[in-house]
């Protein structure tokens, strides 16, 4: 029966090899879907066990300059991400409506295959966000959508680019959503800049409003394929898949709005001191100056995720 089971498994994995379009061989972490599977787990597993355990005990470590580094680096990356997806395609070829596959080699499919796998390797880059929380000892950032989201991106985004790297229609959302991280990611380095810059940073819940605007977009634009007479879309399974993904992030973001903004559970809830020491604030916890227990380990407001 085991046998069974390994041999099916690998004649499928036989199978999707064969199926990866040959313009993409080359490329890192495109040869196989064991070795960028095993690296997600592996993420999961660091972000919701491992990482937690081993900093209980440790102070939070003071990431300010390499968070800067890394937030403005991303800001340029994804900026650069979007201008390779308008130059290959959606800023000069492409109607916005039914935009097919292209499979051969010419310049501008080679182009926007490139593009494609440069967005698919961000996403393993943002992976960091999740270390810098980790390491920060910010475990309540650390929530359900914040693990999915990460993950699950990767590893749904190794298939599409597999078969379909230059995917028409079927790639606008990666473009919104790297141009929604030049803003998240510009958010994100002013906030690790220090408390110079937080007069300047009135409008993060408006971060959780763009990537509503975002997914809104996405679902709307791919609709559009049941509404046409006539789009010989190639691939009509990722037309619904990705109409699926718009639609279940738009509700699980919007649910995180609703309970972080309207209902206020990401709000602190007094605590009383401990061994003279207040709670630490938001600000101080952000900005690494909370003050330390004789423990070593920071007071904090008690917050409720979702």
């Amino acid at each position: 029966m085991l046998q069974e089971i390994m041999a099916n498994v690998l004649r499928l994995h036989a199978l999707v090899i064969q199926r990866t379009d040959d313009r993409l061989r080359g490329y890192l972490l495109m040869h196989s879907p064991v070795l960028m599977t095993l690296i997600l787990l592996t993420y999961v597993f660091l972000s919701v066990y491992a990482g937690p355990r081993f900093m209980a005990n440790r102070k939070p470590l003071d990431l300010k300059a390499p968070m800067v580094v890394y937030n403005f680096s991303m800001v340029v990356m994804n900026g650069y991400i979007v201008h390779q997806f308008l130059v290959w395609g959606w800023g000069t070829t492409y109607s916005w409506r039914c935009d097919l596959c292209d499979f051969s080699s010419s310049t501008q499919a080679l182009g926007m295959v490139r593009a494609s796998w440069i967005f698919y390797i961000s996403k393993y880059i943002e992976l960091l966000d999740t270390l810098f929380f980790v390491l920060r000892k910010k475990q309540s950032q650390i929530t359900f959508l914040h693990v999915f989201h990460h993950s699950f991106m990767p590893w749904t985004w190794w298939w599409g680019i597999t078969l379909t790297p230059v995917a028409g229609m079927g790639n606008f959302h990666s473009m919104i959503n790297a141009g929604v991280h030049v803003i998240m990611y510009f958010y994100y380095g002013l906030s690790s800049a220090g408390p110079r810059f937080q007069k300047y940073l009135w409008w993060k819940k408006y971060l959780t409003a763009v990537q509503l605007i975002q997914f809104i977009m996405v679902s709307v634009h791919i609709s559009q394929y049941y509404f046409m007479k006539d789009c010989d879309y190639q691939v009509p399974l990722w037309i619904l898949l990705i109409w699926m993904y718009g639609t279940l992030f738009f509700f699980l973001f919007a649910h995180f709005w609703v309970q972080a903004y309207i209902k206020g559970k990401r709000l602190p809830v007094a605590h009383p001191k401990e061994n003279g020491v207040a709670p630490a604030t938001v600000k101080e916890l952000e900005n690494g100056t909370a003050p330390y227990l004789s423990n070593g380990k920071v007071l904090v407001n008690k917050v409720k995720e979702i």
